[in-house]
């Protein structure tokens, strides 16, 4: 059982009254929205459609204050979380990205290009349709040069390079601070080294 204050915190969403109102609605799509995919299975591959939540049940207080969330979900999924090859952790501030391309290329980078020294790269026109996005290929370059403009994701270095007429996104780790990740742990904010 989890306090949805400590969602809520996390995910750095706001703890008032409509922050509940909008966690329970999260659960309530998490639960009703089923995803058909090809996924591994004690090393075999087949076809599987799952909810991202079997169940979830609110517990309350005798004043109708939440105690804590409860969720079911499914072995799979379970399974695969105490497998932690399977997992892959997200920095909270990702929670802070307000753009779906933003929020879709982080978890790209974060699968592909994890920690490795040299990080990885996606030439822009794999990226776009990789992506599934509608808009034309000269939008979302437009797009992806506006974010390696901004440097938006956390964790990660973003540069653009032109090779034989072709775009690349080349994206590299930045160093871990130890004492950063010790504050996170804890629940502390690190303190912005570059004022």
């Amino acid at each position: 059982m989890l306090p949805p204050h400590e969602i809520l915190a996390f995910t750095r969403r706001g703890t008032s009254k409509a922050g509940y109102d909008r966690l329970k609605a999260a659960l309530d799509r998490l639960q009703s929205t089923t995803v058909a995919t090809s996924i591994r299975q004690l090393g075999a591959r087949r076809r599987h459609r799952f909810s991202w939540i079997n169940e979830w049940r609110e517990r309350l207080d005798a004043n109708g204050r939440a105690l804590g969330i409860e969720m079911i979900v499914p072995d799979w999924f379970f399974e695969g979380v105490l497998d932690r090859a399977l997992v892959l952790t997200i920095d909270p501030a990702y929670f802070q990205l307000t753009g779906g391309l933003e929020r879709w290329l982080y978890r790209i980078v974060r699968k592909h290009g994890g920690r490795q020294k040299g990080g990885w790269s996606f030439d822009i026109a794999h990226l776009h349709l990789k992506s599934g996005a509608l808009s034309p290929l000269k939008r979302f370059a437009f797009e992806m040069r506006d974010i390696v403009r901004r440097q938006p994701l956390p964790g990660y270095n973003l540069t653009l390079e032109h090779q034989l007429g072709r775009e690349r996104l080349n994206f590299v780790a930045l160093p871990v601070d130890p004492f950063d990740t010790a504050m996170r742990r804890i629940g502390m904010t690190p303190v912005d080294k570059s004022v």
